[in-house]
């Protein structure tokens, strides 16, 4: 049985494990284990290379249609396998066990077949990223769920933006308003006229700050 097929009694997420490959570096994968049943199940892991890897829980007990998170660790490696590939394999095993079971009372023949007990098997294979290939996996990702924005999102972000860009030209046309009047102001030097220079100035100033912050704070157009 492997990680993808149906009716078991846990599923594992994901379907494989990939490490990002990296020499003197660990480097890790999680797996998560979800119980499809009613019943408590316990689990146990076991690969072809034990003395590579460090996985924590190894072994557990699942609650009804509940899961876990298992962490599987890369230990650092000295040199790079041939070709980037890897032959190590993963076995999770699963069997049923009476309620409230706890993972340190668990019988030393749980996942023994030759007890009589039905257990299942969940193969997992292993692939070796490069740290530039993994980038590229995740830049490949970002794009698509890009391209997938509903086309609520889309309308919404496209009125933001046109929004910000009336703010803009809104803020332009009041600075040259305002530089206008300066001048003018040079021009003319009477009192009465200092005064509503004076007062319509602070209007514009506070308009213009406003617009500011409106244009600033408005968030940018997703690419």
């Amino acid at each position: 049985m492997t990680a993808g097929d149906g009716n078991q009694l846990i599923s594992v997420h994901p379907n494989d494990l990939k490490f990002i490959f990296e020499l003197e570096k660990q480097s890790f994968c999680d797996l998560k284990v979800v119980n499809n049943t009613e019943h408590h199940v316990a689990f146990k892991v076991k690969t072809t290379s034990p003395k590579k890897y460090f996985v924590r829980p190894n072994t557990g007990v699942v609650q009804p249609w509940d899961s876990c998170v298992i962490r599987v660790t890369l230990q650092a490696q000295q040199e790079y396998p041939p070709d980037m590939q890897c032959k190590d394999k993963f076995l999770l095993q699963s069997t049923i066990v009476p309620p409230h079971s706890d993972v340190d009372d668990l019988p030393a023949d749980t996942f023994n077949k030759e007890s009589g007990k039905e257990i299942e098997e969940c193969k997992l294979k292993v692939f070796y990223m490069s740290p530039s290939s993994a980038q590229g996996n995740s830049e490949d990702e970002g794009l698509k769920s890009s391209s997938q924005q509903s086309p609520d999102s889309n309308s919404a972000v496209q009125h933001l933006k046109d929004e910000k860009d009336a703010a803009v030209r809104q803020t332009l046309q009041l600075q040259q308003e305002l530089d206008f009047l300066k001048r003018r102001r040079q021009r003319r030097n009477d009192s009465g006229f200092s005064i509503s220079f004076a007062a319509f100035v602070a209007l514009i100033g506070v308009m213009v700050g406003f617009l500011l912050n409106l244009s600033l704070s408005s968030p940018p157009p997703m690419e």
